[in-house]
């Protein structure tokens, strides 16, 4: 229960300031947006309708999809935030803030909405609208959930075109692409790890001098090669990005024809990192 209420905190923060970036930064300047606060600005700039009404509705109407592809408590975070969304554009939409540079307005309003959609995925949450399409391709597709929301969002923002013209619309999509790069790092920590794949005629000494020098484990695969058909020892390490050149230095000065491949992963539990019944 009390970590259910903290996601909330989360949520209800990542809700206002994802408002903030709408009223502070894209409305006051004329840009764009993707998604649904996207179509709701558009519908702003022709009509003057409420973009806190119109994001609610639209929302509402794409909850639906989501609710036959998401869990229960993707979908009760989610609506959570789109209502308290909703709530706070109405709330802030008199805010303003004295800044004349159109430029720096649209790089913080990336910040803001970055921040904001962030922590609502990262508890678990969505922001509805095509945050339920990236998650939906990310989930079948295995799209990264940031870069499913760019490509969703660039839809949108592209046919803004006509309303805001092609200057707003190229900085547009620069907030949109700082809105990624944010929301990438809020998402998935300040910590990144990193796995490491070792093929070496010295699996024993690397794996050895890993344990002992680095305090890491190692997992150890058998293998062989495809045309030598001769028998390999693969190592598979998890490790911070800090340390990947201290394992460098341990293979190179182990085996100078060891292969390595060094690959990104974004969530790792187990002994060693984090408590799988933390997260």
């Amino acid at each position: 229960m009390n970590k259910r209420v903290v996601d909330i905190l989360i949520i209800l923060l990542g809700a206002l300031l994802f408002a903030l970036a709408v009223n502070l930064f894209v409305i006051p300047n004329e840009l764009g947006e993707g998604g649904v606060v996207g179509t709701t600005i558009i519908l702003y700039y022709l009509f003057q309708w409420s973009p806190g009404l119109v994001s609610l509705l639209l929302n509402s109407c794409l909850l639906i999809v989501g609710y036959k592809f998401l869990s229960k408590i993707t979908i009760l975070y989610t609506v959570v935030a789109v209502i308290f969304h909703s709530l706070f554009l109405h709330l802030t939409k008199s805010w303003s803030i004295d800044s004349n540079e159109m430029l720096v307005d649209a790089i913080f309003g990336g910040v803001f909405a970055g921040v904001g959609i962030g922590l609502i995925i990262r508890v678990g949450g969505t922001t509805a609208g095509t945050t339920i399409l990236a998650r939906i391709a990310n989930k079948y597709l295995g799209w990264s959930i940031s870069y499913g929301l760019l490509f969703f969002d660039l839809i949108v923002a592209l046919s803004s075109y006509f309303i805001i013209g092609a200057e707003k619309l190229m900085l547009t999509i620069i907030m949109l692409y700082v809105g990624t790069k944010v929301m990438e790092f809020v998402i998935e920590g300040v910590n990144p790890k990193k796995a490491v794949t070792i093929i070496s005629d010295a699996p024993d000494e690397i794996a050895k001098q890993v344990n002992e020098l680095m305090d890491r484990g190692v997992t150890v695969y058998s293998g062989h090669g495809y045309y030598t058909k001769t028998p390999k020892e693969i190592l598979y390490i998890v490790i911070s990005k800090q340390e990947v050149v201290k394992l460098k230095k341990i293979v190179k000065s182990t085996d100078t024809d060891a292969f390595i491949a060094i690959h990104d992963v974004r969530d790792v539990f187990g002994e060693g990192f984090i408590d799988i019944s933390k997260a």
